[in-house]
């Protein structure tokens, strides 16, 4: 892939620089991500007991309707947060619920048959990949961020990474 520059962008599409966040912020973040993926974990096994014992169908409404009768209470006792805002997000973000059948379903799914290291590194590896894309192309409201050679070195690593976990 050729590295993107300015000149051949629209001036609607910005390139981000990358700043450095400070040594707190950065282990802030790090901690912050580290309990996701901590969470992400403990999902997919609890999502994996339900798709044996119910099925994918029932462990996805679960999952959601648990997800969703706690964030409708927190927006209750938030007052409604900004839920008037939607009207000024691009439509395709209004996608993102359905997106996340689609990952709750095939992650719990995926765990009940291939177990939580297979699948986890499969979406993981997955999900790198098509976030270097967004983020080379600036698609669907990325920031533009062009792949360099780290980041295509680390993609390649993650993959041998994800064929050494499946094969």
């Amino acid at each position: 892939m050729g590295r993107p520059n300015a000149s051949n962008y629209p001036p609607s599409v910005i390139i981000k620089s990358e700043r450095k966040p400070t040594l707190t912020t950065l282990i802030f973040l790090i901690i912050i991500a580290a309990i996701g993926g901590i969470a992400v974990t403990l999902q997919a096994q609890f999502m994996g007991l339900l798709d044996k014992q119910i099925g994918t169908l029932e462990s996805v409404f679960i999952t959601y309707g648990g997800g969703g009768l706690l964030i409708g209470l927190i927006m209750l006792l938030g007052r409604g947060g900004n839920l008037a805002g939607w009207q000024g997000v691009p439509r395709y973000a209004l996608s993102s619920g359905a997106m996340g059948l689609v990952i709750v379903g095939t992650i719990g799914y995926g765990t009940a048959r291939l177990g939580l290291v297979m699948t986890l590194t499969i979406v993981v590896a997955a999900q790198f990949i098509a976030g270097a894309v967004l983020d080379h192309f600036g698609f669907m409201g990325a920031d533009l961020r062009p792949l360099n050679l780290n980041r295509i070195l680390g993609i390649g690593l993650i993959l041998l990474g994800t064929w050494l976990v499946i094969r």
